[in-house]
């Protein structure tokens, strides 16, 4: 029993420097990059700093979407890999070294090269930029795709995911709240409450110090449960990457409906950027993940999940109606992300027993190549509902400092069926493809697991 727990604090160490990594490269370098690298007083200045701004985050989005190409080769590498540690303390160790590396280098004018020599810097951040983020998804691949390795157990491998998600959760919710603490303490010049570049690369440091320190802790204190089922009788060539996807059916439908989920989920945006919703969305979000191996083993997963999405729908139905009550508002957002963190494990859990599910159908197991399909389902919704915000913004007219009385009365009910009905339906068609497609229950997936052991005992005779 001690050991478990101390693998499961461990691997939430992992998560929780993992997540400090993710929140200051995802929410604080732009802000590092508008605020500090490219901040000048002058019109011809400010011209130039727009200018490097749209390039550096044109680089970024071309890169990302690659990047959705790259991930199931990455999954496959990782799956093909042997060593006296497992296949992904490796990964996780190396991807997480290089990560740090790379960010602490981003938060900086790469030698004043932003300024004096703009081309420079624009290649050098293109070449350090595409290094981090391959590493740093290898190590997210590597870091969820675990859950499988550690144990067959369904019920071990949610209580796992939990410690996993808490750890995630409180790593993401540190960084917000020591960021400007930590760059003005390390800041030369307080520059009105910015900082100043020293503050921001010694707030890169620490980040990634934190990332490393999790990734060792993980490294020690997680061991990958060794059995026959583990070993492959033949192994996915390149060639075939996206034809074991396509063809573990169950995979492709809880995929397909978590992209749809997504997209309604996301359009809204995440509330916890307000400050004071945030903080409580924390605590309430943190309890409800804490609770999600009780609740699955009273309602089942699927009941949850069916329990979650119906309550998302009930808050936007509220946020709609909201209009302009603070209160209404607050306590609409509040219920919308309250059941989203518990989605998120359900959709886990489901994709992780994908694992044994494709391996009976198929004839070999595929752990990474399966679980770096959440992942990229995550990066691929969010491009889309930050396209379809940002479109939406502009039809409606809510730019240039617009204001809700400046916007006509066509422009206020096309924001609605775009930020509430949208998502409504969304939210609906998810719930109806999960009810008609996705069949692995935590009993089937028991009844696999036996399948699989007496076929793997007659096939080692």
């Amino acid at each position: 029993m001690r050991s478990k727990f101390i693998q499961r604090v461990a691997y939430a160490c992992g998560t929780f420097g993992h997540d400090v990594f993710y929140m200051m490269l995802s929410s604080y370098f732009m802000i590092f990059v508008t605020s500090n690298l490219f901040n000048s007083t002058d019109a011809e200045g400010k011209l130039h700093d727009a200018y490097m701004i749209g390039v550096v985050t044109t680089i970024i989005l071309v890169l990302r979407v690659g990047e959705l190409l790259i991930d199931p080769f990455i999954g496959n590498m990782i799956d093909k890999t042997k060593t006296r540690w497992g296949k992904f303390k490796p990964w996780v160790l190396v991807g997480g070294g290089v990560g740090a590396v790379c960010l602490a280098i981003l938060f900086t004018d790469f030698g004043g090269a932003a300024m004096t020599n703009p081309m420079t810097y624009l290649i050098g951040f293109a070449i350090v930029y595409l290094i981090m983020d391959v590493f740093y998804s290898a190590k997210d691949i590597a870091i969820w795709s675990m859950i499988p390795a550690l144990s067959f157990d369904s019920r071990e491998r949610e209580i796992t995911a939990t410690y996993a998600r808490i750890g995630s959760v409180f790593g993401a919710q540190l960084v917000t709240v020591m960021v400007m603490p930590l760059v003005l303490f390390f800041s030369i010049n307080q520059n009105g409450g910015a900082g100043d570049p020293h503050g921001w690369f010694a707030f890169a440091c620490i980040g990634g110090a934190i990332s490393v320190i999790g990734a060792i802790i993980l490294g020690i204190g997680t061991k990958e449960e060794q059995s026959a089922l583990r070993e492959n009788k033949e192994e996915t060539g390149l060639s075939d990457v996206f034809k074991v996807l396509s063809q573990n059916d169950q995979l492709m439908w809880i995929a397909f409906t978590y992209l749809i989920y997504g997209l309604g989920a996301n359009i809204l945006g995440d509330s916890t950027q307000f400050s004071f919703l945030g903080i409580i969305n924390v605590v309430i979000g943190l309890a409800a993940v804490a609770l999600f191996p009780t609740l699955t083993k009273k309602f089942s997963r699927r009941g949850l999940f069916f329990v979650s999405i119906s309550i998302m729908i009930i808050a936007l139905i509220f946020y709609a109606f909201a209009g302009k009550s603070v209160m209404m508002t607050l306590f609409s957002a509040g219920l919308f992300a309250l059941p989203q963190p518990l989605i998120f494990l359900v959709v886990l859990m489901t994709i992780t027993d994908t694992v044994e599910y494709g391996q009976l159908k198929l004839g070999h197991r595929d752990e990474a190549l399966v679980l770096c399909v959440r992942p990229l389902i995550d990066k691929l919704s969010g491009a889309i509902t930050s396209a379809m915000v940002g479109y939406t913004a502009v039809w409606v007219g809510m730019v240039s400092g617009a204001t809700v009385d400046s916007i006509s009365a066509d422009g206020v009910l096309h924001f609605k069926m775009i930020m509430f009905a949208a998502p409504v339906i969304l939210i609906i068609i998810a719930g109806l493809f999960y009810r008609a497609k996705v069949k692995l229950t935590e009993e089937e997936h028991e009844r696999i697991v036996k399948e699989l052991e007496a076929k793997w005992a007659e096939m080692n005779k």
